[in-house]
């Protein structure tokens, strides 16, 4: 029994919150009013960046994994 995720189920649950994160980021500046958008803009962009370099960071670490395996595999032959 395996326990734990596919890549291709990890790269789709990543793909899903970077979905999430920029609807986050539409529906925070739609609802602003007009006298606080300058403000709630900044929060959301700010948000919005620390959430998309969060899910760059783990989208990189499943590629040397995935490259790894992939020469371990060629050496052996």
């Amino acid at each position: 029994m395996r326990i734990g995720r596919s890549r291709e189920d990890v790269r789709e649950l990543l793909e899903i919150e970077e979905a999430d994160a920029w609807f986050e980021y539409l529906r925070s500046t739609r609802e602003a009013p007009a006298s606080c958008y300058a403000n709630v803009e900044r929060w959301a962009w700010a948000r919005l960046n620390g959430r998309l370099r969060s899910i760059k960071v783990r989208r990189a670490e499943l590629v040397p994994v995935a490259y790894g395996i992939y020469s371990e595999a060629n050496a052996e032959k």
